[in-house]
């Protein structure tokens, strides 16, 4: 594997955001996932969970609620507007203020064709669906108190909304109040709160409270047929299979219980609603859930997002048996300037400029080597404006820095001198550069590198602190969505990291189901290596991974080899060496260290795996041959957590 000098990172204070709603397109099998700072992520279930776009929020914009209606996404929030988001160009398409205060729910109908908000002044507002936007139709007789939750039945004939002690229910066509379901209220007078709230095809009704009660209710006579105490303290959100047979609600205290519609005796014809599991993978409120055929999916405040499989309903012993838990994204927040020593942190509402320690000694590996001159922190610098970056980079001299929001690109020099740094912007940007995707410097960093709107790479040249326009590269026509591969060739799975190689031009992609390919730019076909490993295929270790790889580079002192890490490992591929056979042992390196010499060597394949740093979010190799290891253990964003509200003891 060779050796090199690390520099193990663990300054950058990333601090992800509670997630606070879900929504699951069963078409597209798409999840997405609203945070506190009002960022929106999509996931991709279909494609090993790989979180395929992100929204970057905005002061001031806190989603409350999500639905999916088709292919498109709303929220909305406390702040009274409803939004519907652009997926392909990662922005909000356009805002609408519903007049109603805060909007604490969203629904839309099975058919698609209608949207209901629920609002702070009591009011569901109803919104038909229109190609280019909503339009509204009619509010929902007002009632006394706000409405916290809704749910269409099925025929999109009658919605129920959860408010303070009661449900009502609508008829959709008159926006008639029908009926109502009371008596949620505890002996004490204490109000209650229905958190979440869900409509059954065959008229059932089911409610989760701020009392710790799920409750079951006719919905044709407002009769409450079962109670099911879960929490002493709240139950925040109810999800239900598509098929109506299993239910999950989610607890202040962590938990997540299921009920399933089952017959309470062998043989007995009767199907009741029995608790049947409890799960515990979250440390604090559960806030959002979402029940899909195979999975109970669920977040909140720890920020994780948790995929629980139910083992009845998938294969055991398989990829999607497994539990996975997400906490960090899927695309780096990290750059190196190799050649200068420094690394750009970058956060929602600002960037951070380190320069790397540095260290004369030598030792054998393992060793902690001593530090002549500490890290330092160089700059912070704060974002104009409320709009949270969404990208950034810095040049690999470190002389240069840019990052970007949904509507604006700003860039920066920097010059250094010793202790001495000066940081100025340019003023004068291109007209054409609004906004980026992605931003990255040429290796010379005289080119910075712009990915835009319509798939489009926008190319400017640097000079001293100048900046012009140099060149579009546009893709040929029918080709869209290219902002992260070439399309040389039709990948099934979304390309999660790329790079191409500095000396023989050959372009190397990973994907969110592991594979790996390479292709020669030069001779417009796959190498003779990537044909091997395509034929032999990868090792079932390396495809059983459940994160992605994140980055690609190679190492300039030996061209055949290919650097790569997810959260877990970083790995060194080293193209001169046989494959690993199926059946061979997939060691990492510390345990092959270990061996006796002859079994090593006879061991020896050409994935090299290191897991001696753990949650990486950077590994990138520097000029001098010093690698960069930027972790951030689990244990230090948990720290940085507020307490629990609710926190069950033992006993209790």
């Amino acid at each position: 594997m060779g050796e090199f000098k690390v520099h193990r990172v663990r300054f950058f204070d990333y601090m992800p955001s509670a997630i606070r709603a879900m929504a699951f397109n069963s078409r597209s099998e798409r999840l997405a996932l609203a945070r506190a700072d009002g960022a929106v992520e999509v996931f991709n279930f279909s494609d090993n969970y790989y979180q395929e776009k992100v929204v970057p929020g905005q002061d001031g914009r806190a989603v409350e609620a999500l639905c999916w209606v088709g292919q498109r996404l709303f929220s909305a929030g406390l702040n009274g507007e409803i939004t519907e988001y652009d997926l392909e160009n990662l922005r909000p398409k356009y805002t609408m203020d519903a007049y109603g205060g805060p909007i604490w729910t969203i629904s839309s109908n099975t058919q698609g064709t209608l949207l209901a908000v629920g609002c702070e002044d009591g009011t569901v507002k109803i919104f038909e669906m229109l190609e280019t936007g909503i339009q509204f139709q009619r509010n929902l007789d007002r009632q006394k108190g706000r409405v916290i939750s809704l749910s269409w039945h099925p025929s999109g004939s009658l919605i129920a909304a959860g408010m303070m002690d009661m449900i009502r229910i609508f008829d959709a066509e008159t926006g008639e109040h029908a009926r109502s379901d009371k008596g949620l209220g505890t002996s004490n007078s204490r109000e209650v709160v229905v958190w979440g709230v869900v409509f059954l095809s065959d008229n059932t009704i089911i409610s989760g409270d701020s009392a710790g009660k799920v409750q079951i209710w006719d919905g044709l006579t407002g009769t409450l047929l079962h109670t099911h105490l879960i929490t002493k303290w709240d139950v925040l959100a109810l999800a239900v299979s598509q098929d109506e047979t299993s239910l999950i609600a989610g607890t202040s205290e962590g938990t997540v219980v299921q009920f399933q519609f089952l017959s309470s005796t062998m043989g007995q014809q009767d199907k009741d609603w029995v608790r049947t599991r409890t799960f515990k993978n979250h440390s604090h409120d559960v806030r959002a859930l979402v029940h899909t055929d195979t999975a109970v999916v669920s977040g909140g405040m720890d920020t994780q997002l948790v995929v629980r499989p139910l083992l009845d309903k998938v294969d055991k012993n398989t990829q999607e048996s497994s539990l996975r838990k997400i906490t960090f994204p899927h695309k780096s927040l990290v750059c190196c300037a190799k050649k200068a020593g420094m690394l750009l942190f970058q956060f929602p509402d600002h960037l951070e400029v380190w320069r790397l320690g540095d260290s004369d000694g030598n030792g054998k590996p393992g060793d902690t080597l001593p530090v002549n001159r500490k890290p330092e922190k160089l700059i912070q610098l704060n974002r104009k404006g409320e709009e949270h970056i969404c990208c950034s980079a810095l040049s690999p001299c470190g002389g240069w820095l840019a990052y970007s929001t949904v509507s604006s690109v700003r860039l920066y020099r920097l010059q250094h001198d010793n202790n001495n740094i000066s940081i100025n912007k340019v003023s004068k940007l291109p007209k054409i550069l609004h906004s980026a995707h992605q931003l990255c410097f040429s290796s010379d960093s005289s080119k910075l590198f712009a990915s835009s709107t319509n798939s489009s790479v926008i190319i400017l040249s640097l000079n001293q602190s100048e900046c012009k326009y140099l060149h579009t590269l546009k893709p040929k026509s029918g080709y869209v969505n290219c902002v992260y591969s070439a399309h040389l060739w039709k990948c099934v799975s979304c390309p999660t990291a790329i790079a191409i190689h500095p000396t023989s031009s050959n372009l190397v992609t990973v994907h969110a189901d592991q594979q790996m390919f390479e292709y020669s730019l030069v001779q417009k076909e796959y190498t003779d290596w990537s044909r091997k490993l395509q034929k032999q295929g990868l090792h079932p270790l390396w495809l059983q991974r459940d994160t992605p790889i994140t980055h690609v580079t190679f190492n300039p002192k030996n061209p055949a080899h290919i650097i790569l890490h997810d959260t877990f490992m970083f790995c060194i591929v080293d193209q001169t060496l046989p494959l690993p056979e199926a059946k061979a042992m997939f060691h990492n390196q510390m345990m092959l260290r270990s061996l006796p010499e002859a079994e090593r060597i006879g061991q020896s394949h050409a994935f090299k795996i290191c897991k001696t740093f753990q949650h990486l979010l950077c590994v990138r190799l520097l000029e001098d041959h010093s690698v960069v290891v930027v972790e951030r253990p689990l244990l230090d964003i948990q720290s940085q957590l507020p307490a629990p509200v609710r926190q069950k003891k033992f006993a209790t």
